[in-house]
C-alpha cells in the first residue's frame, strides 16, 4: 500500500504541491492512524474491538495547508470517512437534537451520538472553533460518546485547544472538554513559516469596479481558486438567531452587499463572520447615499469587524472606496472606512 509519504512525493513531482517541511513532519501522525484504521475490526463473543488510535489535532496560522493535509489524507483512507466543517457539523447535531426531543427522549445527546458513530469511523472537521455557548455545552458528551463508540476524530483549528472559547461565558463547564480533546488527540502544531492561501492572491487584485460582467467573472474565477468543490453554506448561531453565508468553504466566505448589509444585522453578528471567515468575498456593493444609508452604516460596521480580525477582503462594488459614498449624511465617516479599503487591498496587509 502506498504510504501518504510517497503520495505526497507524487504530488511534489507531478507540480500539484509545493514541498514544505512542516507538511512533511506531521505525514507520520496522518499515517500512523491510516495504518491503524486500515486493520479490519474483528467483533465476536469473546472478543474485543482493538482500541482506536489518538486522533489529530492540527492548529497553525492560516493559510498553512492545514485543510489541504486533511483533505489529502481522507482520500487515502478506506473506511467510512466524512469531512465537515466544524461549524456545519454543529448545526446538523442541533437539528438532530431537536428532530430526537420531538419524540420525548430526554437526553437527545445519546441517539445523536450513536447515528453518527454508526454511519463513519473517520470524522474529520476543518475549522474547529467555538463561539457559541450552545456548541460550548453539549460538545463533551458529543464527542465522549463518540471517542467511547470508536470513532476517530481529526480536526483543523487557528488554534490550540487551551484557547477554545476562550472568554466564553461559564468556560469552566468547557474546560474537561479540552482535557478530553488532549487527552484522546495528539496535538501538533503546523508550523510552516508559508501563508499559501496570500500566496494565491499575492499579486491578484482584490477589488473590481465597476460592476458588470467583467468584475463577476472575477471574482468567480477567484472563488472557484479558493474554494474548490466544497462550498456550502454556513449557519452562524449568533444569541439565538441565525446568520447564514451563502457559500462557505475552507474559512473562505462569500456574500453579496444585499445578505450582508441590507439586512437587520449588527457588530456582534459581523464579528461572528469575522471570526469565521478567514477570507471573505462580497459582491456587488453598490454607490451609497442617503437613500441606502442604513445599508451603508452596516457596511461601515462590518469592515470594521473584518479589518479588526484581518480578514482578507475580495469585493466588487460600483465604485473605487473613495467614489463609493459621495453625499448624505456619514460621508465624512466613510473616509475612514475608503482608506480601510484601500489598505485591505495591499498584498502584506493580512500577513
Amino acid at each position: 500500500m502506498t504510504t501518504l509519504m510517497q503520495a505526497y512525493d507524487t504530488l511534489v513531482a507531478d507540480g500539484t504541491l509545493r514541498r514544505d517541511d512542516a507538511q512533511e513532519a506531521v505525514l507520520p501522525q496522518f499515517e500512523r492512524i491510516r495504518a491503524a484504521l486500515a486493520v479490519p475490526v474483528k467483533r465476536g463473543l469473546f472478543r474485543r474491538a482493538p482500541e482506536p488510535p489518538k486522533g489529530l489535532y492540527l492548529w497553525g496560522g492560516v493559510g498553512r495547508g492545514k485543510s489541504m493535509l486533511m483533505d489529502f489524507f481522507v482520500t487515502q483512507v478506506e473506511v467510512p470517512a466524512r469531512r465537515v466543517h466544524f461549524h456545519a457539523f454543529m448545526q446538523e447535531i442541533h437539528a438532530a437534537m431537536h428532530e430526537v426531543r420531538k419524540q420525548g427522549v430526554d437526553d437527545a445527546i445519546a441517539p445523536v451520538a450513536a447515528d453518527v458513530a454508526a454511519s463513519v469511523r473517520l470524522l474529520a472537521f476543518d475549522e474547529m472553533q467555538i463561539t457559541d455557548i450552545t456548541d460550548a455545552m453539549i460538545v463533551g458528551r458529543l464527542f465522549e460518546a463518540l471517542f467511547a463508540a470508536g470513532v476517530v476524530v481529526v480536526t483543523t483549528s487557528n488554534r490550540v485547544p487551551d484557547d477554545l472559547y476562550k472568554d466564553g461565558l461559564n468556560r469552566q463547564l468547557f474546560v474537561p472538554f479540552i482535557d478530553l480533546l488532549k487527552e484522546r488527540m495528539e496535538v501538533w502544531e503546523l508550523a510552516s513559516p508559508t501563508d499559501y492561501r496570500q500566496d494565491r492572491l499575492s499579486g491578484s487584485p482584490t477589488y473590481f469596479s465597476p460592476l458588470g460582467a467583467e468584475a463577476r467573472d472575477q471574482m468567480n474565477t477567484i472563488w472557484a481558486d479558493l474554494s474548490g468543490q466544497d462550498a456550502h453554506a454556513l449557519d452562524l448561531s449568533i444569541k439565538g438567531r441565525t446568520v447564514t453565508l451563502p457559500q462557505f468553504s475552507n474559512g473562505v466566505g462569500r456574500a453579496s452587499f444585499f445578505d450582508l448589509c441590507a439586512k437587520p444585522l449588527g457588530p456582534g453578528d459581523f464579528l461572528a463572520i469575522a471570526a469565521a471567515c478567514k477570507v471573505l468575498m462580497i459582491d456587488d456593493i453598490p454607490c451609497l447615499s442617503r437613500s441606502n444609508f442604513n445599508e451603508a452604516k452596516r457596511f461601515v460596521t462590518l469592515i470594521d469587524a473584518l479589518y479588526e480580525a484581518r480578514v482578507r477582503l475580495i469585493c466588487s462594488a460600483a465604485a473605487l472606496p473613495e467614489m463609493l459614498y459621495l453625499e448624505g449624511e456619514g460621508t465624512f465617516e466613510f473616509e475612514r472606512t475608503a482608506s480601510r479599503l484601500r489598505e485591505m487591498q495591499s498584498d502584506d496587509w493580512a500577513a
